[in-house]
């Protein structure tokens, strides 16, 4: 019979205890311990290579000794290549998140907010990919035809001769890269030879036309039903949607708590493993911004993929944090629109303000997320403070490089912060946490201390040091590049790099009181303009 074992696994660090405890012993995290059942069976399952390899002669009506089991280690050199064709998901953003495209027999965990748009591009993948291969789209709704309506409102079943505005407004937006490879009809077609497959471009209204026959959805929650269906279907590619509504029936907690994520995701990746299915799994989030699981679920998975943005802004940031098939902190852009999510092929222009109009406090930084160069504005705000300690806030930014580089102006340049209110922002919300942010940062503070218009068309990269100096940043190139091709003319720069010749002037500076100077080419900025005035002092 089956012998059911009680233990508690911790929700922040996943941590596994034979009891209760009010703290992790682990993590040290309080009230995180919750209770997981499992069930562990008493008969010995023989293995798959068949029962009469486990068949002991009876001798004296004692089995034998069971016969030694094979080496199952290899070295590197009896490790065989095996050339693995990537599937184009027919989103490029997508498939530079993950390393150039769906890996066959994967499991890819995609987590964010609800609202944010992750069952949306989920959908939108399932059936640009259905034209390709078998998809199980899995929903823990009631009625498959909330995401029919769903699939309509994004426009996957509207009548192809009718194109939308969108549609005519921006004519790429219907395009997708897409595999010409037919839908395999055994396990061992799923790969061909080469390891290559052919690409060509359908347009929107080619994959419509194909009605999604190979779509298929099922509302269902219990996983052993998911796994029927599985195992009966046999698809290229499911899509659990979410992982937090499938329940185990031979657990007694609830669904969404974390022995019910645990096991009902190792199942799913034991499957995936052994069928070569590739599974999408929609995982929410919590107060705190990890997915619910939280980490246990983060480490059975291939990949992990964020959903960000802002619910009521319309762009949205898709940010790999781990891939085991790729590198980590790259970022695809998404603008929800009307029909769904398109494709952003220039971000840079998405987080740029009105460079014919500036206005005093900002600043123009080169950012990079894994290898792509993102030009982004950042604004700051300083006004006196009526509090007795003055405040400080961040959005996009880090809150101690912030605090860092303010008390680096009240030390070496001379700015008095500790009696101004300081607000500093970039645009369109993007999180630009790196240090290559620091000069720009510290310019528009200057700024807009000092009321002062930075050149527009010049960008800011470097690191502050504590003591006051530009510190060297990397992929130096790759922002160079980058700013060169939206027409900025000068670039102020760390000194003491040898730097690539393009269309863009290069000021090296050393310190910090030397780039202020040279972002405000056309006004006198003198060192008593860093001071407070006479009035503003006796007002304080």
């Amino acid at each position: 019979m089956a012998k059911p074992k009680t233990s508690f696994i911790c929700n922040a660090c996943g941590a596994e205890s034979s009891q209760w405890f009010g703290k992790c012993p682990a993590c040290g995290t309080y009230n995180s311990l919750e209770e997981q059942i499992s069930i562990q069976s008493s008969v010995d399952v023989p293995s798959r290579g068949g029962i009469s390899n486990w068949q002991a002669t009876q001798n004296n009506g004692k089995p034998a000794n069971k016969p030694a089991k094979a080496r199952a280690s290899l070295t590197f050199e009896q490790i065989t290549d095996r050339q693995i064709a990537r599937w184009e998901s027919g989103y490029g953003e997508l498939d530079r998140v993950l390393g150039g495209g769906i890996v066959p027999g994967s499991m890819v965990l995609i987590g964010g907010d609800p609202g944010i748009g992750k069952s949306t591009l989920l959908l939108q993948v399932s059936n640009a990919l259905a034209q390709r291969y078998r998809i199980l789209y899995v929903t823990g709704e009631e009625s498959g035809q909330q995401v029919k309506l769903r699939a309509s409102r994004l426009g996957v079943s509207k009548n192809p001769d009718q194109p939308s505005d969108e549609d005519e407004e921006h004519p790429e937006n219907g395009k997708v890269a897409a595999e010409t490879t037919d839908l395999p009809s055994n396990e061992d077609d799923r790969h061909d030879e080469k390891g290559k497959a052919a690409v060509k471009t359908l347009s929107l209204e080619e994959i419509e036309e194909g009605k999604n026959a190979n779509l298929y959805v099922l509302p269902e929650t219990d996983l052993e039903e998911i796994l029927r269906e599985i195992d009966s279907l046999r698809p290229n590619l499911a899509v659990i949607d979410s992982i937090q509504t499938v329940f185990f029936p031979a657990l007694t907690s609830a669904p969404g708590s974390v022995a019910q994520v645990r096991e009902c995701t190792s199942a799913l990746m034991k499957v995936a493993k052994h069928e070569d299915i590739t599974m999408l799994i929609v995982g929410h989030v919590t107060k705190e911004g990890a997915i619910a699981g939280p980490k246990v679920l983060e480490h059975l998975v291939d990949t992990v993929l964020y959903f960000e943005g802002d619910r009521f802004a319309s762009h949205r940031l898709l940010r790999t944090v781990k891939n085991r098939f790729g590198a980590t902190h790259e970022i695809g852009i998404f603008e929800m629109v009307e029909h769904g999510l398109r494709e952003v092929s220039n971000p840079s222009e998405l987080f740029l303000g009105n460079r014919d109009d500036p206005s005093p406090g900002t600043a123009i930084v080169v950012a990079c997320e894994g290898t792509r160069p993102i030009v982004v504005e950042l604004q700051a705000l300083v006004s006196p403070t009526s509090y007795p300690s003055p405040r400080r806030a961040g959005t996009g930014i880090d809150y101690n490089r912030l605090v860092q580089i303010l008390a680096v102006l009240e030390k070496r340049v001379g700015i008095p912060m500790s009696k101004l209110d300081s607000y500093v922002a970039s645009a369109g919300g993007l999180s630009v946490a790196e240090p290559a942010v620091d000069l720009g940062i510290a310019i528009a503070i200057v700024a807009s201390f000092r009321d002062r218009i930075v050149d527009p068309g010049t960008v800011l990269i470097g690191e502050v040091g504590l003591g006051g100096q530009v510190r060297s940043v990397s992929q130096m190139e790759l922002r160079l590049k980058e700013a060169a091709k939206l027409g900025f003319k000068r670039a102020i720069v760390p000194k003491g790099q040898k730097y690539p010749d393009y269309d863009i002037e290069i000021l090296p500076v050393s310190k910090v009181i030397d780039a202020i100077i040279a972002a405000i080419p056309h006004q006198t900025l003198e060192a008593s303009d860093l001071e407070l005035d006479e009035e503003e002092e006796e007002e304080e």
